[in-house]
């Protein structure tokens, strides 16, 4: 997260990410994926899970990692998350799931962060375009 950067340091920010993903690690099943997407961004791929399982899951995820702060000689760093859940209820399609997921995202972080929001089929991608609007918020 870069407040952890910009508080902590890089190797804090860095800290928080391997902490993150062990967390995940721990709480997924072992056939499900877990990739690093973009910067402070993880791509979870969970083979036969629908919305609502998929939202569960999620759901627990984001308790495991909430409750399980980092201790770093800097101090106490409190970690949340905010994710967006898609499911191939939504599209079959690699980037429409993705564009979906990203959007659940987004709304995450703007109705407060440290939630869970799941994809509606609204938020799909459309000849490359995602029909949401972003919101100008970096999230």
């Amino acid at each position: 997260n870069p407040m952890e950067c910009d508080t902590y340091g890089h190797l804090a920010g860095d800290a928080v990410l391997r902490e993150t993903s062990q967390n995940m690690k721990a709480v997924v099943r072992p056939y499900d994926g877990i990739g690093r997407y973009g910067g402070e961004e993880f791509l979870l791929v969970l083979p036969g899970c629908d919305n609502e399982g998929a939202a569960t899951l999620a759901e627990r995820i984001r308790e495991s990692i909430e409750s399980n702060p980092l201790a770093l000689a800097e101090g106490i760093i409190p970690i949340t998350l905010s994710l967006g859940v898609a499911s191939n209820d939504i599209t079959r399609n690699m980037e429409g799931l993705i564009g979906a997921a990203d959007a659940a995202l987004y709304r995450a972080k703007n109705n407060g962060r440290n939630r869970v929001e799941i994809a509606a089929h609204t938020d799909t991608l459309e000849d490359g375009v995602l029909t949401f609007p972003l919101s100008p918020s970096s999230g």
